[in-house]
């Protein structure tokens, strides 16, 4: 039983092949927004889709968790100097712009965590690596999630 569950759950699984066409490693601006910064990227080497990891310190952030039994985000906000111990997200299109979906593991000072989506923090010093995909990823709303998804 357990293998026909589990079956059955990875048939339901929306999948595609993915070919890579390029990698670019870049520097933030300091003072800049840091998904902006990677938006810009991504811009700039015409990604319509793509997968990055990063790492680096912000001057402060603004997270966010989404709560999934209210279907909505709420906001962490830090105002502190962090080290970006972990940044990880893609780049697809959504609403007609790129945008980069981003996760984030910031510590302070004394080593305490916060996490979460990130949606702006300032860069203090940041390196990115960026892998980018031939075909183009869009997002459309998800009405089981209430989230924006690929499509």
């Amino acid at each position: 039983m357990t293998f026909f569950t589990l079956r059955t759950l990875y048939v339901c699984m929306d999948y595609r092949a993915v070919e890579t066409t390029d990698e670019y490693v870049a520097r933030l601006e300091t003072g800049s927004d840091w998904r902006a910064e990677i938006e810009a990227l991504a811009a700039d080497v015409d990604a319509g889709a793509a997968w990055f990891t990063a790492l680096g310190a912000v001057q402060d952030a603004e997270l966010a968790f989404y709560d999934q039994d209210d279907l909505e985000y709420y906001s962490i906000d830090a105002d502190e100097p962090l080290e970006v111990a972990s940044c990880v997200g893609n780049v697809s299109w959504l609403n007609g712009d790129r945008f980069a979906h981003t996760h984030v593991v910031l510590s302070d000072a004394d080593g305490e965590t916060i996490s979460g989506h990130l949606n702006e923090a300032t860069v203090w010093a940041g390196e990115v690596y960026m892998r980018v995909f031939e075909n183009d990823l869009e997002r459309e709303h998800d009405e089981t999630t209430d989230l924006d998804l690929w499509l």
